[in-house]
């Protein structure tokens, strides 16, 4: 987006001191020769203006050169115009010679030329278009021809009517100035009137103005307020700025001969000669960040209650409207409610031959498009984001000075540097030439300038596909570091983009229905999305900064509206503080950052505290679903629908439409049975890595049950209105898809004991893995279940389930079939309770509960094969014993197979244990698991010793004793 917006104005532009050498291209003095004079070819000045002249006064408009050994002429800084005055006439002194020209050799940009099927989606052709055209920097989109909205600004009533203001620029003082404070009279001057919609900070509240910014504004370079024009008048005065600027060495104006009028290549030559050489005095006015909520937009706007023509409709609801695009679905300015002006609201610019925006980076590096209306060309400069860095330590290299007495000048858009000099520090520039009825794409982090080459009328805006989050996390941590405010909350749009996409899965899910909205949110989930990547790089760092602050501070839940009525921010680097802050009960209403917490205060940390608006489990959720879980993203579709009433509506009819739907496959099943149904099969019981939503073209997708074989148990929500089915496949069927959805995390080491094998498995010490499987505290959610084999010393292996989610949740049991018989078990008393329904009706989960090893991995393939490695030498003989009898076909005999069960249920009957082992193991059978957990730190924690295994052999002998 162009932008000369400048947040100071000095009155007075000052000569280069003759100690200094100037940064010019072919016509730069030596160091102790006198400055070249400095003719004044344009001043837009009238005399009608009014002035005040200091003791020191100097001639205005007097003689074009000053005496060697005088200061610089003061330039019409200081007029201060009547606000009913009328415009200005130019008075300019004719110098342009073409031979002098000092245009930049530079490569342009690409120019595309969507056909009209591309141009029905903007943010889907710009996403076409970013691999080819955001190494350049900027580019250049010519429309189809037929696309030509129409100007309201054309309407006699505005044309004629309506008033800008404006701002003076110097243009032959954007590159080479001194710095305000070695000018020995900037202080004694008068200063003018302070342009206020110079700055480039856009507030969200875009009717007010920053309270200090006339303080900011002292003793730093910048554009002074000029007259107010009417479209009509500024056309006129720029027509005749530049008929007499642009005449021939015979003294005709070019627009007198029709042999030459000055194209484009000529007031670029004649620019960049101004802006290098710096020889004459060059003024003139730019309407530039003009409020298109008060002086009115470019293009027609959307009423619904308007009579407009099937014309003016068309266009006022295009997306490529400005007013349109920054929330169009895809772009997460969406997600910000107020109407940052410049932002998320165009602004409109008015420009006049030699007008200049200057070398800029748009706000939070955002994306910015850029529509010329009306009138002579734009010229474009574009530098690609990845050089941003090389540019910008250019710039301080080749302007020391400035920079010294301004760090924060790029930020204030009153610099130009030659695309020529920057070309010689190895950065690379390109050109565009915007003309009327195109469009100027810039890419974040890309650098860009540019001037008019006459009368003409332009509007921007930014816009944010979910690829500029990366680089919008990059601008607000750089933001921080330099202590400068942000114009909108990082946070929010990041949150509310991983929200939308959350709910368009669990619709896609529910439907099955891939709308293009869907579509293209889907595109940036999944593990390697560009949204999912972006919100883990975010909690990641979230992690990192909670844990450095240690556990010293309590932790708060944040108000839904801690941030809705007011800015919250850090006191210290103005850090956005949507997802998280800190404070203290010494002052409530202060608050900072998590990098500056301990900054806020001296007081000690029990007073100290924590704003979290999510914690980091829920964060973490966030992102599984974001990969594609159902469970995260059952969980977070339905705080979607919770924080937006919109969405409820369309969730209902999603749900309707899946019950119809299911309905007309399935045989024997109730509406109600078939809402919100969570399918226990091939899906359901997937590894972390598997569950993920099928892609494009798969029969089924995740949480979705039509198969009509499915045996179903309807199990009721909190909510008495809505029922949610847990489908559940057929018991074979489910062991057989096991061996493909049980995780290993961690394969354990081999104990070369009889306990710690069976016939089916090996029992490895440390064992652990993960299977999904529904909720025994929320049945109409799946959720993962961790399996562990410990080590319970003398009674040997001990099996344990628990919740990932809930480790407090487990189940413990010297069986791992026992482990997940108290599993299925918990599961039913938990449907029962919710569905009032007697236990016989469950025969679906009764039929589930002798998978015991399937879900533990024992029988996965991928899980035995990391098992066997861990005995190479076949010293578990019971189970490797088996296995060669599988092999070579041996038929295991009916007591063999009673053995193994036996052993499967503790081992008692089993005459080779020793006494003491079987007894304990008959003992930890009838035990309840926080006995059984009890046990286990007895025997195997850190209190374990000779005397405590004495004492349980002494009670062992009693209990054998006893009937």
């Amino acid at each position: 987006m162009e932008s000369s917006a400048s947040p100071a104005a000095e009155s007075k532009a000052m000569e280069v001191d003759s100690e200094k050498q100037s940064i010019k291209r072919d016509s730069s003095p030596g160091p102790d020769s006198t400055p070249p004079s400095r003719k004044k070819v344009a001043s837009p000045a009238a005399e009608s203006l009014a002035m005040e002249v200091d003791s020191e006064k100097q001639s205005v408009k007097g003689d074009s050169s000053p005496e060697p050994d005088s200061e610089k002429q003061e330039i019409k800084g200081d007029r201060i115009p009547e606000p009913d005055s009328a415009p200005p006439s130019p008075k300019v002194s004719p110098k342009w010679n073409p031979l002098e020209a000092c245009r930049p050799s530079v490569d342009d940009a690409p120019i595309f030329y969507p056909t009209n099927e591309d141009f029905e989606d903007p943010l889907a052709y710009i996403e076409k278009l970013r691999s080819r055209a955001e190494l350049f920097g900027i580019c250049r989109i010519v429309p189809p021809v037929a696309w030509k909205p129409p100007c309201p600004l054309k309407e006699k009533e505005i044309w004629e009517k309506s008033k800008f203001p404006t701002r003076i620029q110097l243009i032959d003082l954007l590159q080479n100035r001194e710095p305000i404070q070695k000018s020995p009279k900037s202080k004694k001057r008068k200063r003018g009137r302070v342009s206020k919609v110079g700055y480039s900070r856009r507030r969200r509240d875009s009717g007010s103005d920053d309270d200090d910014s006339t303080e900011d504004a002292e003793g730093k370079f910048g554009f002074q307020t000029g007259p107010d024009f009417t479209l009509e008048e500024f056309q006129k005065y720029d027509e005749e700025f530049k008929e007499s600027y642009f005449q021939l060495e015979n003294g005709s104006k070019a627009s007198e001969n029709k042999k030459f009028k000055p194209k484009v290549k000529d007031i670029e030559g004649e620019y960049w000669r101004i802006v290098e050489q710096a020889t004459d005095e060059v003024e003139v006015y730019y309407g530039a960040d003009l409020e298109t909520k008060k002086f009115g937009s470019g293009f027609p706007k959307y009423s619904p209650d308007s009579r407009k023509s099937l014309e003016e409709h068309q266009y006022s609801t295009s997306g490529w409207n400005l007013n349109n695009l920054s929330r169009l679905p895809g772009s997460v300015l969406s997600f910000e409610r107020c109407d940052i002006s410049g932002v998320i609201v165009p602004w409109l610019y008015v420009g006049m031959c030699f007008s200049t925006f200057c070398w800029h980076v748009e706000d939070h590096h955002l994306y910015s498009l850029n529509y010329l209306h009306t009138g002579d060309p734009k010229v474009w400069y574009g530098i690609p984001g990845s050089h941003a860095a090389s540019f910008e330590n250019a710039m301080k290299k080749l302007l020391p000075d400035l920079f010294e007495e301004q760090p924060d000048l790029l930020h204030q858009l009153v610099t130009q540097l030659s695309p020529s000099i920057l070309k010689e520090q190895g950065i690379p520039v390109y050109r565009a030439v915007q003309r009327s009825g195109e469009f100027i794409l810039t890419f974040p982090k890309a650098y860009h300038s540019g001037f008019n080459c006459g009368f003409n009328c332009a509007e921007a805006v930014n816009v944010a596909p979910v690829d500029w989050l990366v680089h919008g996390q990059d601008a607000v941590e750089g933001y921080s570091k330099q202590r400068r405010k942000s114009s909108l909350s990082h946070d929010k749009l990041l949150l509310g983009a991983a929200m939308e996409a959350i709910y368009y899965l669990w619709e896609l899910a529910v439907t099955r229905k891939k709308t293009p909205v869907i579509a293209r949110w889907k595109r940036v989930c999944s593990e390697d999305g560009l949204l999912t990547k972006a919100v883990k790089k975010r909690v990641e760092m979230e992690a990192e900064r909670l844990n450095q602050l240690g556990d010293s501070y309590s932790v708060v839940k944040m108000e839904g509206d801690f941030d809705i009525k007011r800015e919250r921010e850090c006191f210290l680097c103005f850090y956005d503080l949507h997802m998280s802050a800190s404070s203290c009960k010494c002052s409530p209403n202060r608050f900072a950052c998590l990098t500056h917490a301990k900054d806020l205060c001296s007081c000690e940390s029990k007073d100290r505290f924590v704003l979290l608006r999510h914690t980091l489990d829920e964060l973490r959720s966030l992102v599984r679903a974001l990969e594609g879980y159902p469970d995260a993203i059952e969980a977070w579709a339905r705080i979607s629908r919770e924080h937006n009433p919109s969405r409820q509506q369309s969730a209902k009819e999603a749900l309707d439409f899946k019950s119809s739907t299911s309905g007309s496959k399935s045989r024997g099943s109730s509406k109600t049975q078939l809402q919100n149904n969570l399918q226990l099969g091939s899906e359901g019981l997937q590894s972390d890595k598997e569950v993920k939503l099928k892609q494009d073209g798969d029969q089924d997708v995740h949480g979705i049950t039509t198969k009509s074989d499915e045996k179903k148990i309807a199990v009721k929500s909190q909510n008495p209105h809505s029922v949610s089915d847990v489908g559940c496949s057929e018991p074979d069927a489910a062991t057989n898809r096991l061996s493909h959805s049980v995780e290993l995390l961690k394969s354990g080491s081999l104990v070369v004991k009889k306990q710690w094998c069976s016939k089916q498995a090996i029992y490895s010490k440390g064992f652990k893995s993960r299977v999904k499987f529904i909720s025994v505290l929320d049945p109409t959610k799946l959720t993962n279940y961790i399996s562990e084999v410990l080590d319970a010393g003398l009674a040997g292996p001990l099996f344990r389930v628990s919740l990932e989610e809930c480790p407090s949740e487990n189940f413990s049991n010297v069986s791992a079939e026992k482990c997940w018989q108290m599993v299925i078990q918990r599961l039913k008393l938990e449907i029962i309770k919710r569905c009032d329904q007697p236990a016989s009706s469950l025969t679906a989960l009764q039929a589930l509960e002798s998978i015991g090893l399937e879900m533990f991995g024992f029988l996965s393939p991928h899980v035995i094969q990391a098992l066997e490695a861990l005995d190479p030498k076949h010293q578990l003989e019971e189970y490797w014993n088996q296995k060669t009898a599988k092999v070579f076909g041996v038929e295991l005999t009916k007591e063999g197979e009673k053995d193994n069960d036996d052993k499967e249920k503790g081992g008692a009957s089993d005459p080779s244990m020793d006494r003491d082992t079987r007894l304990l193991r008959g003992l930890l059978k009838k035990a309840t698991p926080e006995e059984l957990a009890m046990m286990h730190g007895l025997l195997c924690g850190e209190t374990r010793n000779t005397e405590l295994q004495e004492e349980l052999s002494s009670l062992v002998d009693k209990m054998e004793k006893s009937p």
